[in-house]
Parts: C-alpha cells; sequence; structure tokens
C-alpha cells in the first residue's frame, strides 16, 4: 500500500513537472511598433519605428520593417502615433498630491529644489521604489539660505564652515544635488560649491546677493529662475543687493523690475559668459508669466486649476502672497515689461551655445504639477525657440542639468520614460499636451486611467 501512494506521488509530480515545462513564461517586455519616434537626440524623426522596453529599459530602437518580435514581448500598435522621451521638470517642489498630475502631463522625472529633508527624501524613497506611483524624483533636500534664512525649513549659513556643515548635513541625509537660495554671498557661495564638489554634487542657484557671472566663475552648474542676470549686467547693482537683504519678495521684485532697463550689449556680454563657462539655465519663464499677470482676473479663474486639490488652492491663497510681498497695480506692467528682455537673453545664451532645461517652479501658486512643463515649453517656443529646442530643453537637458546619463532619450540602454502623443510636437509645440500614454520605468500606462484616479 505504501509502495503504491509512493508511485501515484511521483507520478503525479512528473505529470505537473511536464505540464509546466510546457507552459511558457509570461511576458517580462513591451514591443511599441509603428510611431514616429523623436528620441531626444536632436536628430531627424525615425518614422514606423519600433521600440522593445524589457524590465525598465529600453532594449531595442528600430524601424517596424526590420522587427522581429522578441519572445516574451507584447506588441502595441501605436501606428499614427508620435513617441518623445518623457518630459523633466527641472524645477519642481514635490509634494505628494502632485505625483499623479506629473504623470499624467507626461512628466516622468522631477528635480525637486526644497522641501523638508525627512520628508521629501521619503517620499523620493517610496516614489524610486515603486512603493508610491510617481516620476522619478532627484532631490536637494533643503536649500541652503544665509541667515535668517528666508523659509524656516532651509539650512542656514553665516560662516563658511557653517556652509560646509550644512553640505555635510544634505549628503549625509541623501540628497542628491545641492540647493543655494538669495541670502547666501559670494563667501559662504564659494565655501558651498567646494564642499559640495568634494563629494561630487552639482549646485544650482536661486541667486540674490551673488551675480550670475560671479557664481559662474566660481562654478556653480545652474542657475534657477534667471537670477543674478541683471545683477551682472549692471554696473551698480548696489540697489539691487540691498533689496535682496531687506527681503525675499523685495529682492525678487527689484530683480524683476530691473529687466527692462537692461541694454542688450550688457545682456549678450553675460549670456557669453555664461555659455562659455558651461553653466545651465532653468528659466522658469511659467514662473514669471504667471506672476506678471496676477492683476488679471482670467489667471485665477483658469480652468485647468480643476486639476488641483481645493485644499491645495487654499493652500496657495495666493490673495495672501501679494499681501506679504506687498505688489500694486503699477508693479504688474513692470513685470510684463521685464518679459521681453528675459526672452531676448535667452535667445542670446542659446546662439552662444548655452543650454537651457525646462522648469516650472510647481507646486507653487497657481503652477500646476505637470500641467505647467508644457506652459514652459510654449513660452520657450514664443521666445524664439524651435519646437526641437524646446523639446531637447524638456528631455536631453534635462538630463544634463541632473547629470544623469540613463535618461533623456530613447536608445538601448537608457531608462524606459516615454510619452505617446496623437499628434506631431514639432510641427505644434502646443501637442505635448495630446497624451494618449505614458510610460514610467518600463510600466505603459493610459493618460485618462491616471486622471480618473486622482
Amino acid at each position: 500500500m505504501r509502495f503504491t501512494q509512493t508511485f501515484v506521488f511521483a507520478g503525479l509530480c512528473a505529470a505537473l513537472a511536464a505540464t509546466a515545462g510546457c507552459r511558457r513564461p509570461p511576458p517580462d517586455g513591451v514591443a511599441l511598433v509603428g510611431a514616429t519616434l523623436i528620441d531626444g537626440s536632436g536628430g531627424p524623426p525615425l518614422p514606423d519605428a519600433t521600440i522593445v522596453v524589457r524590465r525598465g529599459r529600453i532594449e531595442s530602437v528600430g524601424t517596424r520593417s526590420e522587427f522581429t518580435l522578441p519572445p516574451r514581448t507584447t506588441q502595441v500598435d501605436v501606428s499614427g502615433r508620435w513617441i518623445m522621451p518623457g518630459l523633466i521638470d527641472a524645477h519642481g517642489h514635490i509634494e505628494r498630491w502632485a505625483l499623479p498630475r506629473y504623470l499624467a502631463w507626461g512628466v516622468t522625472t522631477v528635480r525637486d529644489l526644497h522641501g523638508q529633508i525627512d520628508s521629501i527624501l521619503h517620499l523620493r524613497q517610496e516614489v524610486n521604489l515603486g512603493a508610491v506611483r510617481g516620476p522619478r524624483i532627484y532631490s536637494a533636500g533643503a536649500m541652503i539660505d544665509g541667515l535668517p534664512t528666508t523659509y524656516p525649513d532651509a539650512l542656514g549659513a553665516n560662516t563658511p564652515q557653517d556652509a560646509r556643515r550644512a553640505v555635510d548635513r544634505l549628503v549625509n541625509a541623501g540628497a542628491d544635488l545641492i540647493k543655494v537660495y538669495t541670502r547666501v554671498d559670494p563667501t559662504l557661495l564659494k565655501a558651498v560649491i567646494d564642499e559640495a564638489h568634494t563629494f561630487n554634487l552639482r549646485v544650482t542657484g536661486h541667486l540674490g546677493l551673488v551675480d550670475a557671472v560671479t557664481a559662474s566663475r566660481e562654478g556653480i552648474s545652474s542657475i534657477e529662475h534667471l537670477s543674478g542676470v541683471p545683477e551682472a549686467c549692471l554696473a551698480d547693482a548696489s540697489s539691487l543687493k540691498a533689496a535682496h537683504y531687506r527681503g525675499f519678495f523685495a529682492g525678487w521684485t527689484a530683480f524683476e523690475r530691473s529687466w527692462a532697463g537692461l541694454d542688450s550689449a550688457a545682456l549678450e556680454r553675460v549670456a557669453r559668459t555664461l555659455a562659455e563657462q558651461k553653466t545651465m539655465l532653468v528659466p522658469t519663464l511659467v514662473l514669471h508669466e504667471t506672476f506678471s499677470h496676477l492683476d488679471d482676473p482670467a489667471v485665477l479663474q483658469d480652468t485647468m486649476l480643476r486639476a488641483v486639490p481645493e485644499l491645495q488652492q487654499r493652500r496657495w491663497n495666493v490673495p495672501d502672497m501679494v499681501h506679504r510681498a506687498g505688489w500694486t497695480a503699477e508693479d504688474y506692467p513692470a513685470f510684463r515689461a521685464a518679459r521681453p528682455r528675459q526672452d531676448e537673453f535667452l535667445r542670446l545664451f542659446a546662439a552662444a551655445g548655452g543650454q537651457v532645461a525646462t522648469g516650472t517652479d510647481a507646486s507653487n501658486q497657481l503652477l500646476i504639477p505637470g500641467y505647467s512643463e508644457h506652459r514652459e515649453l510654449q513660452l520657450l517656443v514664443a521666445a524664439g525657440f524651435s519646437p526641437r529646442d524646446a523639446l531637447l530643453a524638456a528631455t536631453r537637458n534635462g538630463a544634463l542639468v541632473l547629470g544623469v546619463d540613463s535618461l533623456g532619450l530613447i536608445a538601448p540602454g537608457k531608462g524606459a520614460d516615454l510619452i505617446v502623443l496623437t499628434h506631431d510636437p514639432l510641427a505644434d509645440i502646443r501637442n505635448t499636451l495630446a497624451i494618449d500614454r505614458v510610460m514610467v520605468r518600463g510600466l505603459l500606462l493610459s493618460a485618462d486611467s491616471i486622471r480618473k484616479a486622482w
């Protein structure tokens, strides 16, 4: 009896093993077939392309005519569509509610430039490990500022030793880069950059007490908001520096108003110097544009704000911000007068070989995560960039400002972050909004399904 049971059991095991051996392993890759590929290199589009993605990476790129479906690969027909790399927002302030908004609008990577150290780095960890769905996050943690700090959660420094200790604290916390703020003076900046370079970390800055040329020559990697440019253009910038000493909004207002009085020769000189020094710019034109129109009631009634939770809109409290800034009816036309000069400066910088990356300052007031990236693209084109160069600013250049070579391009070995569009963005930059699907880390998602879930 014992022999019979053993024989039956052994036969059953053999049968199960044979069945398992015949069963095909599940697919672990996807092939997108038939779209026109804009690969992020700046080269011509590739029509009727095929892109094979496996385990979160681009496995191969080619044309349909030479394509054979690899084993364990699901084919997805995207004929009549356009594919480009996922967008990179090189200046954001990540919050949990923003994560699905970024993805729905095709932003697959965000360079976060200030938050409470523990909370933002914890959220980065959750997202990057896949516990929470969202874009890739590279974070500066908390920014470094002079004393008294503009924001209470910034790291304050009064001496070069303080500045070095602040960098060390961010390194130990796991920050991906370092950001300095408006109250950092030349002495503090020099210490920050020297200490950060010891750990091979890049430094970016929203400048105030340091002009852009001085910061560039000290070795800053990038400059946010075009800050420090007027200070570098003016023969005497003492009034601007005095405004920065008085406070953030006083400094911002004086900085913004000063643009209208800058001459083209000075702009060209500064643009050429920054380009020669290989300092990248993240201009956040959408921030300048939005703040210059706060006297228009339509700005606060934009239907796109429906994508922002009501609680967050209340926290934005734009009237309170305007009150704290002290802005009056005279300021907004002055801010608007700055915009053509800012656009001119970017044209001069690009003509000199400088590299621009798109950033939006979302999730700050009225700057909708994800959607604002598309407005930034439109503003770059309005400033004189071609759609091709605007797209490079949002893809390849975003990866360059991060110092990450695995993103911003669709090529074998790169991270599988891309968007599928129903219309050609090279024909009209507004077509970047025509998002059908989004792929992040190799996971293909429907843009509509993301919106329905938030």
